[in-house]
């Protein structure tokens, strides 16, 4: 496999059989697409499929990449939630979702970086593996792993220029990093960067199988790595780390069929804003009007007033999330909205920052994936000399006794990733999924609003103003975040409602990086990636 390590790898064009287009712009083809947030992961990908790959084998090899070349926001020490449907339209999800250690019920506090915060097992390599099987199994696939890792080992080898998103972040972090245990004698924030460390563990892996990095040889450092740091983790967390294949939920939003992972995501989130939404006639509002975000907005909240019951289903009564789609209590909750007033903001401030990548092959099966460290740059700890940055997704749990979120042995946190999945007339129709914690589900809703009730296209939908709820890293006030270019008669509509309002830019970080792909029934596959990121998308 070639490749070219020295640039971002978004250019508009490329090989003769190739659409090749960067951040915000449409690529379009019949027999497959990829969508990444970085040139190079969309690359890795393209290649895959190129060569006769589906859409499973085409991620991994693109998410592998994703993971040395956006080591800011995903790797080997996070985690990983899935999205697949075969030509057919059976959807199913996997929830690559690591647990809090055996030796957690001590702990007295939930810091967000740090030895301390690196409370639950990493479940993305084991996700690869049970994928693989299914790749096999169901869709033909004949790629090993130790193929699809190559591009992310040379990647790690060789090098490649840091993107102007780890460069953001490498800069933001500037008064933090320099106390987290070996980060800066790894990383750097700008120029060539080299991860050799890496490059030598994915090499275990690629020779050995997944299972090499829970028990394995490997799995032994890993393990002497985090005791060494003080991490409550053990040889014995990483043994017992599975990802595991689960139902995904439903809900019928015209003549679509949303999917979002299950609990403990927040898919349900996302699926109550679209149900709420569809009491409101959102085709009939202006998509650029004040009256279209507002409704957008109260929706969010009414959502979100149920977001504190979502947890471990193993920890929790059977049927316990069932109420939260019922179609009553959405059409109550959407009665509850005044189309003339803001309710204020009810949740609970979370961080994090993620990674999406989708892709199609050319039979129509479909395959999208959010990868994550939890926090930008994760919990800050670097694992041995294993170059493993690992995850703080034990800040997701809660220390209230009576929350059904609550930090147990073994237990899964409340957790933010949540990509999508739609069908129409029983096939594959929308794969989407974005960055951004509290601002996933926001920025879903609007998007699926804008693509389905407004008749966007993937790179119109991405490009629309963004708006953010509640408390961000850079404002601690509870107000409706907004970018700038929604324009002066937007905020004044949005204020005359009773919305506090402040102000982002264009394309502002905030708005988080989201991918779509859309599979029309014509047989043409349009994708793209947002502006705000430096991906793009690449159509065969």
């Amino acid at each position: 496999m070639t490749m070219t390590v020295t640039g971002t790898g978004t250019g508009t064009r490329g090989e003769g059989d190739a659409d090749r287009q960067p951040a915000g712009r449409n690529a379009r083809g019949r027999r497959g697409m990829i969508v990444a947030p970085h040139g190079l992961a969309a690359e890795a990908g393209h290649a895959v499929l190129k060569a006769g790959g589906n859409a499973i084998e085409a991620l991994i090899a693109a998410g592998s990449a994703l993971a040395v070349v956006y080591p800011h926001f995903c790797g080997l020490g996070g985690d990983a939630v899935w999205m697949l449907s075969d030509a057919r339209g059976d959807v199913t999800s996997l929830l690559g979702i690591g647990q809090a250690a055996e030796n957690v019920s001590g702990v007295t506090a939930l810091p967000p970086r740090g030895p301390a915060s690196t409370l639950t097992s990493a479940c993305l390599v084991d996700g690869w593996g049970r994928l693989l099987d299914l790749s096999r199994d169901r869709w033909g696939g004949a790629q090993t792993l130790s193929q699809l890792l190559e591009p992310a080992i040379l990647l790690a080898d060789e090098g490649f220029v840091v993107s102007p998103s780890q460069r953001f972040w490498w800069d933001f972090r500037a008064a933090e990093r320099a106390s987290w245990p070996g980060f800066e004698a790894r990383f750097v924030g700008q120029g060539l960067q080299r991860q050799p460390a890496l490059a030598r563990t994915l090499k275990r892996i690629a020779a050995h199988g997944p299972r090499e990095f829970y028990e394995g040889a490997l799995a032994a450092e890993i393990a002497a790595g985090l005791a060494a740091v003080g991490s409550p983790l053990t040889a014995r967390d990483l043994a017992s780390t599975e990802a595991r294949f689960e139902t995904p939920l439903r809900l019928a939003y015209r003549d679509l069929m949303l999917y979002a992972p299950p609990p403990p995501t927040q898919g349900v989130t996302t699926l109550g804003i679209m149900g709420l939404l569809a009491h409101f006639a959102p085709d009939e509002m202006a998509s650029e009007g004040a009256d279209f975000y507002h409704h957008l907005v109260e929706a969010v909240k009414q959502a979100f007033l149920d977001r504190g019951q979502i947890a471990d289903p193993d920890f929790v009564a059977a049927g316990a999330f069932d109420p939260l789609l019922d179609p009553a209590r959405l059409a109550a909750k959407a009665e509850a909205v005044n189309p003339q007033s803001a309710r204020p903001w009810p949740d609970v401030y979370r961080h994090g920052d993620t990674a999406f990548l989708a892709a199609v092959d050319a039979e129509g099966r479909s395959a999208c994936v959010l990868q994550s460290l939890y926090y930008d740059w994760g919990s800050g700890v670097m694992v041995g000399d294993t170059g493993l940055l690992w995850q703080n997704r034990g800040a997701g749990f809660s220390l209230d006794p009576a929350s059904p979120n609550r930090l147990q042995p073994g237990k899964r946190p409340f957790y933010t990733l949540n990509p999508g999945l739609a069908l129409r007339n029983g096939r594959p129709h929308l794969l989407y999924g974005t960055q951004g914690a509290d601002g996933q589900p926001q920025t879903l809703a609007l998007l699926l609003s804008l693509l389905i009730d407004h008749g966007l296209d993937p790179a119109e939908a991405l490009s629309r103003p963004r708006f953010l709820l509640g408390r961000t890293f850079s404002d601690g006030r509870d107000t409706l975040k907004l970018e700038r270019n929604a324009g002066e008669d937007v905020v004044a509509g949005l204020s005359s409602r009773g919305h506090i309002v402040s102000m982002l830019d264009h394309f502002s970080p905030l708005g988080g990086q989201a991918g779509i792909i859309r599979m029309d029934d014509d047989g043409v596959i349009t994708g793209a990636h947002d502006p705000r990121s430096d991906g793009g998308a690449i159509a065969l």
